[in-house]
């Protein structure tokens, strides 16, 4: 079996009770989408979709970095945990160490932020437009550390960005 695969298995039952916040949906299609993007223009496909599953499991649902470690092992562990927002402060002080964090992660893991940021924006603004004008602020500023992304990505991120 793929870790991929497992990777799917293991997000779908970690967040089997979380659903997106504006529609209710199951918050699996999130990960489904990243996932699909992720896929079309990974290198390292399976590992890349693994995490792409598994992106949101520590900051959302709580999964140790221990448990993730023991399922799939230190690579796709260390990939879940530069995607994880863990930081602290006030959300400028966040999002700026976010930033850091980011910049320095290898490009197949800013590839999947990227993939992330396309799968969220649409709906945040769609449903949210006054939140959406500091969002997509923030997701300019991250985007300019990104440079090591896919830039077919990053294209898309951009204009979902302006």
């Amino acid at each position: 079996m793929s870790i991929a695969f497992r990777a799917m298995q293991f997000a779908r039952e970690v967040h089997k009770h979380q659903t997106r916040k504006y529609t209710g949906n199951p918050y699996v299609d999130h990960l489904a989408e990243v996932a699909g993007i992720v896929a079309t223009v990974a290198l390292d496909t399976d590992s890349s979709v693994a995490v792409a599953w598994l992106h949101d499991c520590i900051e959302d649902q709580g999964v140790s970095t221990e448990a993730l470690r023991g399922e799939f092992g230190d690579i796709i562990t260390s990939a879940v945990l530069k995607l994880s927002d863990l930081e602290t402060g006030n959300r400028a002080e966040r999002k700026a160490a976010s930033r850091d964090r980011l910049a320095a992660a290898p490009g197949w893991v800013q590839t999947i932020k990227c993939a992330d940021l396309i799968s969220n924006t649409s709906s945040i603004v769609k449903h949210d437009p006054k939140f959406a004008v500091t969002y997509l602020e923030e997701k300019r500023l991250l985007l300019d550390v990104l440079t090591k992304a896919d830039p077919r990505l990053v294209e898309i991120a951009r204009a979902q960005a302006a």
